[in-house]
């Protein structure tokens, strides 16, 4: 199957990112190299280290940054390993880095990787496909309480408890193994009346459980304090979120990193001597315009915020 996937919000991202000649720039989620291949074209000397752990997103990449030869290096890792993936590399500063925190079009239309409620396929949703852990595991694994947590926190299913007794219930008779069983026992578990006016009441269990697979939240904070650490004075970094959860632990890291002092409020001095580390460019998030829209609907929930190293 072809690799696609859609680089949202491109223009904006890339001219957040204020690319400059002989810049180094990261793309942490390198996916078909959309983003890539923009930051690549603006000027002709500019290296890029582009990082994804899915294999199949890597090989789609180095076809589309073919013509840039050596300039691209290219990395299987997770972002969340900036530090360790910077310093193999010999690398101690960098100019700019985009995150494009979405599921690529390619891992959700390619029934195989198991992420989408709309084909049947085996319960897998690993980004990396050596990970350890697949849906499978969480689904069949995880305790009712367990998996009522996640629904609830990543998923912000108001049907958490309901669609988690459902599941225990079910793989007591037998495992639950496909994507469509399992969307089969979230619409039994959802009342009607609730179902009435949503398309796709599996979206947010689905997202939970993709979300607990990969790992995708609790390394974000982290993530971003490490690279805006790694960047040099004036360079930015680009983080493209898709859902609210994601967006908030974005916005926090951002605010913390441009506030510096955490001493009380009531203290007459600084003691803690922390200084802002970013500026916020994007006071408010940048929303993808009515013609992206238009063209790409996946691309609505999108969220661009940008800060720059100070």
């Amino acid at each position: 199957m072809e690799f696609k996937h859609y680089s949202v919000m491109l223009a904006e991202t890339v001219d957040a990112l204020c690319v400059k000649n002989g810049g180094i720039y990261a793309d942490g989620t390198l996916g078909g190299g959309g983003h890539s291949y923009e930051i690549l074209k603006r000027a002709d000397d500019v290296r890029l280290v582009g990082i994804d752990q899915d294999t199949d997103a890597l090989c789609a990449a180095k076809k589309r940054l073919e013509s840039f030869g050596n300039r691209v290096t290219y990395v299987n890792d997770n972002f969340r390993n900036i530090n360790y993936i910077l310093d193999s590399l010999g690398l101690d500063e960098i100019d700019g880095m985009v995150l494009d925190l979405g599921v690529s079009s390619y891992q959700l239309d390619n029934a195989e990787r198991g992420f989408s409620y709309m084909q049947d396929a085996p319960l897998d949703m690993r980004m990396n496909k050596s990970g350890a852990m697949s849906a499978y595991d969480v689904v069949n694994g995880y305790s009712e309480d367990e998996l009522t947590d996640i629904f609830y926190r990543y998923g912000e299913e108001n049907w958490s408890r309901r669609i988690a007794k459902f599941i225990v219930d079910k793989r007591k008779i037998k495992s639950v193994e496909t994507t469509g069983e399992l969307a089969e026992i979230i619409r039994a578990a959802i009342p009607q009346a609730a179902r009435k006016d949503v398309a796709h009441p599996e979206k947010r269990v689905f997202q939970a459980i993709r979300i607990e697979v990969n790992g995708e939240l609790e390394i974000l904070k982290t993530a971003v304090c490490d690279i805006v650490g790694r960047l040099k004075k004036g360079g930015r970094l680009a983080v493209i979120t898709f859902h609210s959860l994601e967006d908030r632990i974005v916005k926090q890291a951002f605010s913390e990193l441009a506030k510096g002092c955490t001493c009380p409020a009531d203290f007459p001095v600084c003691v803690c001597g922390k200084k802002p580390e970013i500026k916020i460019i994007t006071k408010k998030p940048v929303l993808p315009k009515a013609a992206e829209l238009e063209e790409n609907s996946r691309s609505k929930s999108a969220k661009l915020r940008v800060a720059q190293k100070l």
